[in-house]
């Protein structure tokens, strides 16, 4: 019995053998991960399984967060977005996406291009330099394409740490100094980094972009990022302190309400003391008054109770009562000092321009236009220009034309309003909560390789 158990074992399994060389021989088909077969144990054609690609079914699809484009000087703007991927270990090496720049309902810009997409975190995607022909960017959209290629990632958001994050010279060469950290036991290559600046809402203001080479691993390095003009409007968190000119109608006009106190200068000027006195430590105020000429009464200083005693004692000169309003001198006179170098680089600028009447000049100066002109120079070097319209009689179309922007416009109907105007431009000059700063690096160089 035993003999024949051996027998008919031996003689089973040597056709088991046969029929295995048979199938593998003849029928057997291995699972090639490159073949653009579905075959073996993948999921997908060449995707899942025992293969390095995984299946795109089995993840979850990026999602856009937001998409902005900043102006960086006139007509030419950055554009920026977030993108989101929810998988913990899936990531692509290769996302597909194009920026659509509007201004209204037309194209203005388009810009296409390809980043990576590590996994378990929103990682940015930049693009610089987009001109404009001088239009103004009013929407930016964003269209990514869904992956061809998803992959596993031996490392995410958490490879790279920033520390010791700097913003410098807002006002004139903008600069962010950084100290990153690649925390991961491998080096990486072309790491990509965008900074990417936050208002207090969480909406985001501005963005720039650097590279790293080389980065061994267990090791930080020193990046900057940089800006051609000011940001210090775009930045508007209080810690950015702000160099403010007060510029102070003192033409005959401003007391014919009543002799005694004379108004409404006299209210006019306490509403102005009461600004000065609710600025930050750290900013910086000076005073220009003016009426047929112009004179810058206090250079910028931070001694801000001496300043506030300053305005207390203008008073009008009664050549004025039948002198002219010349806005454009203040205007003048509150650029040269905004530009001096008692200006705190670091600052941003603005000037607080009180009148109740339109510029007048003798002969056949057009004051308007001469003010005009001298407020969009000032605006266009980078300051924010306010303008309080004193006055039932004040000429609301030349208040708007000389503010920066609309926003920066007031009407103060009498001077009982004065006050409140006064407080909403201190609200505006900085905002209440932190600005944020992101400093976000990505590179390919942790993907699993496909071979």
């Amino acid at each position: 019995m035993w003999r024949r158990i051996i027998y008919g074992s031996g003689f089973a399994s040597f056709w088991v053998l046969v029929g295995v060389v048979i199938y593998f021989t003849t029928f057997y088909q291995p699972a090639n991960c490159f073949d653009g077969v579905l075959n073996g144990d993948e999921v997908e054609v060449d995707a899942g399984g025992s293969c390095v690609r995984l299946a795109a079914s089995s993840v979850m699809q990026p999602n856009i967060v937001w998409a902005e484009s900043f102006e960086i000087t006139p007509g030419q703007y950055n554009a920026a977005a977030y993108i989101e991927n929810r998988n913990a270990v899936a990531a692509t090496p290769e996302l597909r996406y194009t920026f659509t720049m509007y201004n209204g309902t037309s194209v203005v810009a388009e810009r296409s291009g390809t980043t990576v997409l590590p996994p378990n975190s929103s990682y940015p995607i930049f693009e610089g330099r987009i001109f404009t022909d001088g239009q103004e960017i009013t929407d930016t959209r964003l269209v990514i394409e869904p992956p061809e290629v998803w992959i596993p990632a031996m490392a995410g958001s958490e490879q790279f740490r920033t520390t010791d994050i700097d913003l410098q010279n807002v006002d004139e060469r903008p600069s962010l100094d950084v100290r990153i950290e690649n925390t991961a036991l491998t080096g990486a290559q072309d790491v990509e980094v965008v900074a990417t600046i936050f208002n207090d809402v969480g909406k985001a203001v501005t963005a720039s972009e650097t590279f790293i080479e080389s980065f061994e691993p267990r090791s930080t390095q020193n990046v900057q990022f940089t800006w051609p003009n000011s940001i210090a409007k775009t930045v508007r968190s209080c810690s950015i302190p702000t160099s403010v000119v007060l510029g102070i109608d003192l033409s005959g006009s401003m007391n014919n309400d009543q002799a005694n106190p004379p108004q409404p200068v006299t209210d006019a000027l306490a509403a102005a003391s009461t600004f000065v006195g609710n600025l930050n430590p750290e900013d910086k105020v000076g005073v220009v008054t003016f009426a047929t000429d112009a004179s810058t009464v206090q250079t910028l200083t931070n001694d801000q109770a001496s300043v506030s005693t300053v305005i207390d004692g203008l008073t009008i000169d009664p050549a004025s009562e039948t002198g002219y309003t010349n806005t454009a001198a203040a205007l003048q006179a509150a650029a040269a000092e905004l530009g001096s170098e008692r200006h705190n680089k670091n600052a941003r600028r603005a000037l607080v321009l009180l009148t109740d009447g339109l510029p007048t000049a003798a002969g056949d100066i057009d004051a308007v236009a001469e003010a005009q002109a001298a407020a969009e120079a000032l605006a266009v070097s980078g300051a924010d220009v306010y303008v309080i319209g004193l006055g039932e009689q004040v000429d609301q179309t030349f208040v708007r034309s000389i503010a920066s922007n609309s926003a920066n416009a007031y009407l103060a109907p009498s001077r009982s309003n004065l006050a409140t105007i006064y407080a909403e431009i201190t609200a505006s000059l900085c905002e209440v909560g932190p600005t944020k700063i992101e400093v976000i690096a990505k590179t390919q160089t942790n993907f699993a390789p496909l071979r």
